[in-house]
């Protein structure tokens, strides 16, 4: 097990003292977790079949009709009555009449058919039994909610839930890179910056003033018309343009304490000067940084929603928050999408900014040598 050293212990015992941060880093881990585990969530494939005694693992694995008796090398439709009658019945013939249902209803009551015993299989679904991508036979699409769609389905009759699960995760999953990613250039910079001074910060300075006043959202237009619209594509352009948020906060806390007593020390005593930024004086400069987080990961957040919402962001076939809301907007007669993709993003973002209340708390010199 792995053990703290005593200044990381006290932080974490002020940081349970928080119960509102506590809570909140609990409830948004099982959502995350949840939201990573999706594809066991909701999907329109079994998450293991059971034919003639052998096991399969569609979510894992390409499986063609034939694999289940079949007559088609496509991927096998597991929705389909037909398949599932298959996999049932152990491939019988009787699976291509025009009732499969009924052939499966009598395979799964008798382990017969016609008198002829079968080498009966199973499925084991997933909760939802849709993925984000899945289109449903449900008549007028948008509908309402229902004992099948719990959140009602969008304008081409995908399951919202489903799209709330994926788009959960994409949402948590670009804001976590880009603000990871964008934080290390940007404490970096603010680190040189700040620690040497004079014509360094003067240089870096006026490269930050001409990058900051680019056009991100040009960028991302003209980048998105040429290359096409992708995940890692637009992560790569937040992070291009992100990274100079935390940069002002970092280069204020070296610039203020370069000249502090145990800086002038270390230099006396050779310490280099990587060793004194990232060990001596970054620790100190943390609690400034992680006040800067929240708005760093909630603006990401923030971001992708809106360049969904106005067209620029993921491709449309992707699960997003942010064209969610834009169906609420263009279906108003259809409350359960703006209420779904609202509520999302008012719980996700209200628990990222609790849980790093209490990690700026924590941090904070006043409460840790308290």
């Amino acid at each position: 097990m792995m053990r703290l050293s005593p200044l990381n212990a006290r932080r974490w015992r002020n940081f349970k003292t928080n119960r509102r941060a506590l809570w909140s880093m609990m409830i948004f881990g099982v959502l995350f977790i949840g939201a990573l585990l999706a594809e066991f969530i909701a999907n329109d494939k079994p998450i293991v079949v059971n034919y003639r005694g052998h096991y399969y693992f569609p979510i894992y694995k390409f499986y063609p009709e034939t694999a289940f008796g079949g007559d088609f090398r496509t991927q096998a439709i597991y929705r389909d009555p037909a398949v599932q009658c298959l996999i049932v019945t152990g491939g019988n013939e009787a699976c291509f009449d025009d009732d499969p249902e009924a052939v499966m209803a009598q395979a799964q009551k008798t382990g017969e058919i016609d008198g002829e015993k079968i080498d009966k299989g199973w499925m084991i679904w997933p909760v939802i039994p849709y993925s984000y991508n899945t289109i449903n036979d449900v008549g007028t699409a948008p509908s309402a909610p229902d004992k099948d769609h719990w959140l009602g389905t969008d304008d081409t009759a995908r399951d919202v839930l489903a799209r709330v699960i994926y788009g959960f995760r994409t949402s948590v999953m670009f804001a976590l890179i880009v603000t990871g990613v964008g934080s290390l250039i940007g404490i970096s910079a603010g680190a040189v910056q700040g620690y040497f001074g004079g014509k360094v910060d003067l240089l870096f300075q006026r490269i930050l003033e001409i990058w900051s006043s680019t056009p991100s959202l040009y960028v991302i237009i003209i980048l998105f018309a040429i290359l096409g619209r992708s995940f890692w594509l637009l992560v790569f352009v937040s992070i291009l343009f992100g990274w100079p948020a935390l940069v002002g906060v970092v280069r204020a806390e070296f610039l203020r304490a370069r000249n502090f007593e145990y800086v002038r020390a270390a230099r006396a005593l050779g310490v280099s000067d990587r060793v004194i930024m990232f060990r001596h004086i970054l620790p100190n400069a943390m609690v400034a940084t992680l006040t800067m987080l929240p708005f760093v990961i909630t603006g990401a957040i923030g971001a992708l929603a809106s360049l969904d919402y106005l067209g620029y962001g993921l491709p449309s076939s992707a699960p997003s928050l942010g064209e969610l809301a834009l169906q609420g907007k263009q279906h108003l007669n259809a409350p359960w999408l703006a209420f779904s993709a609202f509520f999302t993003f008012a719980i996700m973002l209200s628990l990222l900014v609790f849980i790093f209340e209490g990690i700026r708390d924590a941090f904070d010199p006043r409460k840790v040598f308290r």
